[in-house]
């Protein structure tokens, strides 16, 4: 790929930066579609950002943001490491314009292993989604109020997504419903291609997204499932072979 660099248009979940990146780099932010997204490319250096667009103040800037990061290197799971995790935030408002995390296998030839758990306080609000939509029901009066963003709030859009058995299948791309009106997520897979993934699949939203309820988070299943595919189990939501005649998570008959 050439390394000239070139102006694009960066997008990210407060706002959008311009900047000179080079292919390789263009590669990257590309999950699919039309646009580029600053998450999966991660940390850009300031003089190769001429200016960005703030959502919440709703106008441009000269310049580049404010670039704030941190190195945890933490082992988030087995030969996966967090190296760097940031965001890019508004030098007016100090509201985020996107936010990026850099993952290392310190053994290339190895799979990813299992998540190590997660605190709850390092959780997404996204966790509580499912609760919180069955609990909902129909008003006779709908008072529509709004209310600022919660500080904890953060967007997955970039986040990498890993299967029940802690497999990379892809980068999330958008939260949307099908044509059944049940909410799905939008994974980016390995050969770029688009996928659905049911809403009540996600099992925690960290610093990745990993599939699966947590009553079963550190099993590891001996069946890859690719996404979207395979009989879903009525008793533990698992994704099942075609031909199984019985749940090979709980045992239950399909």
């Amino acid at each position: 790929m050439s390394e000239e660099l070139r102006l694009k248009k960066l997008r990210g979940s407060g706002g959008s930066i311009m900047a000179r990146v080079t292919d390789h780099q263009q590669s990257k932010g590309n999950l699919g579609g039309p646009d580029l997204f600053l998450a999966p490319i991660g940390r850009l250096d300031s003089d190769k950002i001429s200016k960005y667009m703030c959502n919440t103040c709703e106008r441009e800037f000269e310049g580049s943001p404010k670039i704030d990061f941190e190195n945890p290197n933490e082992e988030v799971a087995d030969n996966l490491i967090l190296v760097e995790r940031g965001q890019y935030i508004c030098n007016e408002c100090g509201s985020t314009i996107a936010e990026y995390r850099d993952f290392k296998k310190p053994d290339e030839m190895s799979q990813v292993g299992l998540a190590n758990p997660i605190d709850q306080n390092e959780q997404s609000s996204f966790a509580d989604f499912e609760n919180f939509a069955e609990s909902t029901t129909v008003q006779d009066e709908i008072i529509s109020e709004t209310s600022p963003i919660d500080s904890s709030f953060r967007s997955i859009m970039g986040m990498d997504v890993y299967d029940e058995s802690a497999k990379k299948i892809g980068i999330a791309k958008q939260v949307g419903v099908d044509s059944s009106q049940k909410i799905v997520l939008v994974v980016s897979d390995n050969e770029a291609n688009d996928v659905t993934i049911n809403w009540d699949r996600i099992g925690t939203v960290g610093e990745v997204i990993f599939l699966g309820k947590n009553s079963t988070a550190g099993v590891p299943q001996t069946t890859e499932i690719q996404a979207g595919e395979g009989l879903r189990c009525s008793s533990c939501n698992f994704d099942n072979k075609t031909d199984s005649k019985f749940c090979e998570s709980c045992g239950t008959k399909l």
